[in-house]
């Protein structure tokens, strides 16, 4: 291993490059607080949960909820996928000892960042790991505002492999990012040149 599982950067021989590595620290910090945020603008002001109906296909008033959005961005969501992480991770790490126990968010997220360590550089999943936890901050954002950065699309890769074949799989970047590898093929952007051709290159827009 030694490109980044996230971003394809140089990762010095460990799954997650520096960068990528704070980022997930930050980030392991981070999600309980934005979810708790989450519950405060999912939850109405003068109700508790006890008092949220459903109402999904009922006549009447509606509660003041999205249901959907209940459905799939949640404290309880966030804590199982966090968990079945930290799950994972103790039994890479200690395949003889038992699960752990049942925890909230904060503990497993806080467990994880005090693995973080062996995780970078010992953890295979690390990559997908980081992933996730980016896609349950970015759900908990677009509830309590501040969303972070979407990825750009940026055309389709140009690169072409040993028998001529055009890879085509689409490729993306974060703002500001000047250097981007191709999930696919491995290809890297990094010059002038390459972004040129990768412009140049692209299929016309069907009129």
């Amino acid at each position: 291993m030694s490109v980044c599982e996230l971003c394809g950067d140089e990762a010095g021989g460990r799954y997650l490059c520096e960068r990528d590595a704070t980022t997930l620290a930050a980030r392991l910090a981070e999600l309980p607080v934005v979810y708790a945020e989450v519950a405060e603008c999912l939850v109405p002001r003068r109700a508790g949960w006890g008092d949220i109906v459903a109402t999904r296909g009922a006549a009447g008033p509606r509660a003041p909820l999205d249901e959907d959005v209940i459905d799939t961005v949640n404290v309880a969501r966030a804590a199982e996928v966090m968990h079945l992480w930290r799950v994972d991770v103790q039994r890479e790490r200690w395949p003889h000892h038992d699960g752990p126990p049942p925890a909230q968010l904060d503990a497993d997220c806080r467990w994880l960042a005090m693995e973080l360590d062996w995780i970078v550089a010992h953890y295979p999943a690390a990559g997908e790991l980081a992933r996730e936890a980016r896609e349950l901050e970015a759900a908990a954002r677009t509830i309590v505002g501040d969303p972070p950065p979407r990825p750009q699309r940026l055309g389709t890769c140009v690169a072409i492999d040993g028998e001529g074949v055009v890879c085509g799989a689409v490729v993306t970047r974060l703002p500001g990012q000047t250097r981007v590898r191709c999930r696919w093929c491995g290809y890297v952007y990094e010059s002038e040149q390459d972004w040129l051709l990768l412009l140049h290159y692209q299929p016309a827009e069907s009129a």
